[in-house]
């Protein structure tokens, strides 16, 4: 029995060695197929680095007759419209301007006079039209085809609000605006969009409100990219709330609650999916959570940087501030951009273990840097600053005229509000 089982083993073996020895071969395949694939998505990421590195000067704006600083930027991207696109500026002399995306060329100006305009949105499938909040609690629409000053539409709120940030959903069906805080209201106003296309000038009247979710400024609303009912507003008093407005209710509404334990003065959606969202605050702090671990007993956040101004490492410069951020898809890559006060711009990737430099952008502006449009399919970067500049940048571009602006000595009609907040993180489903 005994040497009959040991025939039996060897005849076993023999029989199945060359099965053991394609699973051997299959798993060594599949280890090497992973590795290519890491390596492929790594020389992805360095691809797009290399491409943000390579940035140049492509155009400069004409000089303006009246010098403001540039404090938002946004480009029309109706598919229509590939060939002559649009740029709008909201600036602190109380305008909105326009130009021509290729040429920077200027087209008209707009006044928010006697309000302040704050934030600028062209509608995604309207490359004519153009929006932004205004403090004397409207949301006015401007047709950039119709040479009138007059906003084509406009969208009022209550007797006692000054609207600092607003936005648009993806279908162009919704607008949000968020309310400096009277008293003891903070509001976020929301109205039906449509019908925004006619050239007489109408006004419209609020869908509703949320009152309660925040107790300070409503400084930045950012609806989702691809989810037009899901919108991200972001406050003086350090929370970060996500909002799911097809529900009957403010309360079921919230989905979460995340605090940034600061002054929140950018919010954006990253990751696949859009199912992350980040923060900066008016101190240089940087937060970064993920949505996708709201139902699970992993920790929703992913990063969290004290002062970024301490947290990169830039050879022979610094890093003064936070403008903002954008989603790469794909690489699938969280950029943040930051600079100098003496103009040079930073290019810094995010990542779960931390901030890092990609490159620096110098000679272009003089001052400042308060906004930027990030064109992920062209490889294209717009900026303006407190110089008033408004400067295309791509990769190895030249630029004909390399004069540059001395930076303006006006005082900031934008109140930074820094307000730094002490209370724990917390969020609403954990």
């Amino acid at each position: 029995d005994v040497i009959a089982g040991f025939l039996y083993a060897i005849l076993i073996l023999i029989v199945f060695h060359p099965v053991v020895d394609l699973i051997d071969n299959f798993n060594l395949t599949y280890k090497l197929l992973i590795t290519s694939r890491t390596a492929f998505e790594m020389s992805a990421v360095e691809k797009i680095e290399e491409q943000l590195a390579a940035l140049r000067i492509a155009k400069r704006s004409t000089p303006s007759k009246e010098p403001a600083y540039l404090l938002d930027i946004d480009v029309s991207r109706s598919a229509q419209s590939q060939s002559n696109r649009f740029v709008a500026v909201s600036c602190s002399n109380k305008s909105l301007r326009v130009y021509n995306r290729e040429t920077l060329s200027f087209l008209r100006e707009y006044s928010g006079r006697p309000g302040t305009l704050n934030g600028v949105r062209f509608a995604h499938s309207h490359d004519s039209l153009v929006f932004s909040a205004c403090s004397d609690g409207t949301v006015k629409c401007w047709d950039i085809r119709v040479a009138a000053q007059q906003a084509v539409q406009v969208f009022s709120g209550y007797p006692s609000n000054v609207f600092i940030s607003f936005d648009i959903n993806c279908n162009d069906l919704v607008i949000c605006a968020g309310t400096e805080k009277v008293e003891k209201d903070t509001f976020l106003v929301f109205w039906d969009a449509r019908g925004s296309t006619g050239s007489a000038s109408t006004t419209k009247e609020p869908l509703g409100v949320y009152s309660e979710s925040h107790n300070d400024d409503v400084t930045t609303i950012c609806f989702h990219p691809t989810k037009p009912s899901l919108v991200v507003s972001g406050s003086t008093d350090g929370l970060v709330n996500v909002f799911d407005i097809n529900k009957d209710n403010e309360d079921d509404a919230l989905i979460s609650t995340c605090n940034s334990d600061s002054s929140v003065s950018f919010i954006g959606w990253a990751g696949k999916g859009y199912e992350q969202i980040y923060c900066m605050t008016h101190d240089e702090g940087f937060c970064w959570w993920d949505l996708a671990q709201l139902d699970t007993e992993e920790p929703i956040m992913l990063l969290r940087v004290l002062d970024a101004r301490d947290a990169v490492c830039i050879e022979n410069s610094a890093l003064n501030y936070l403008v903002g951020g954008v989603y790469h898809e794909k690489a699938d890559k969280l950029f943040l951009i930051g600079g100098t006060s003496a103009g040079n711009i930073h290019l810094i990737s995010c990542g779960v273990d931390g901030l890092g430099l990609v490159g620096t952008l110098s000679g272009g502006h003089s001052a400042t840097v308060r906004s930027f449009y990030w064109n992920v399919a062209e490889e294209s970067l717009l900026t303006g600053g407190e110089d008033a500049q408004l400067l295309l940048w791509r990769p190895g571009a030249v630029e004909r005229s390399l004069t540059k602006k001395t930076s303006m000595k006006i005082a900031s009609s934008v109140q930074k509000r820094v307000r730094v907040h002490n209370s724990s993180l917390k969020s609403r489903k954990k």
